[in-house]
């Protein structure tokens, strides 16, 4: 399986427009845009979103299978992650068969969504996966959705080391914002569960970069972008997503060094 990337940009979400941020991609040629000046800011991954004609979400097989081959022609040195999120409009079996039939090898999916169906479907999901090699990164939002990924997925998958995880710090809402030490809670869990995944964090607001910092500190990965936050540590708001990466790169140098 493909390992996560270090530092992946997700450039847009679902549900932000241009009203958000005029810098913020929602067509595929400003995705493959943006994405070109993430990677030379120092991204080695892209989680990808994409938007119907009205700028809506979009979870469509074919059209991922589109993007992905067109991403992977122009910037063959990034990962691409494809979204399942449901934003309220879409079921588990519509998500199942578009990770499923998307052409894409990295899969972000939330237990928490997929178990609106019974666990045993999700298990099954989850091995049909790992039978055709598409990685899975389970989203988990708190402890709760740690415990329920564990209960659901087959014990040779959830122990296995390449057990690919994304840790939620902060939520959507008024401030979005997060706290590094969302965090711990999530280590504390790993490590009286036993496990030992490729891990990374994304968060939410003025505190992404403190918290993408604490993360790599752990030993974890980490997701930047214009889905979680648009302001600099300072509270100044980003000129794009590269500035971003930018920012979030020299900081973790700044604290390993």
């Amino acid at each position: 399986m493909t390992g996560l990337p270090a530092l992946m940009v997700a450039p847009n979400g679902a549900r932000l427009t241009k009203a958000d941020h005029p810098a913020l991609p929602m067509t595929l040629p400003e995705i493959i845009a943006t994405t070109r000046d993430c990677h030379a800011a120092g991204a080695d991954g892209l989680h990808l979103h994409l938007r119907d004609r009205e700028g809506g979400h979009l979870l469509d097989a074919g059209a991922y299978r589109e993007a992905v081959a067109e991403l992977t022609t122009q910037l063959p040195a990034m990962a691409v992650q494809i979204t399942t999120e449901a934003v309220g409009k879409y079921d588990p079996p519509h998500q199942r068969q578009v990770a499923l039939n998307s052409g894409a090898s990295m899969v972000s999916a939330s237990v928490r969504e997929l178990c609106r169906d019974p666990e045993d479907v999700t298990r099954a999901f989850y091995e049909d996966c790992a039978a055709r090699g598409i990685a899975i990164q389970h989203i988990l939002y708190d402890r709760e959705d740690g415990e329920l990924l564990a209960r659901t997925l087959p014990d040779g998958l959830l122990n296995a080391p390449d057990l690919q995880l994304l840790f939620v710090l902060g939520r959507y809402a008024a401030d979005q914002n997060s706290d590094p030490h969302d965090l711990d809670d999530f280590l504390d869990w790993m490590g009286a569960a036993g496990l030992s995944p490729d891990w990374a964090v994304c968060a939410f607001g003025q505190n992404e970069t403190a918290s993408l910092v604490y993360a790599a500190s752990k030993g974890g990965k980490c997701r930047v972008g214009f889905e979680n936050a648009r302001v600099h540590a300072d509270g100044r708001v980003a000129k794009d997503n590269a500035e971003r990466v930018k920012a979030v790169r020299d900081a973790i140098s700044a604290q390993t060094n």
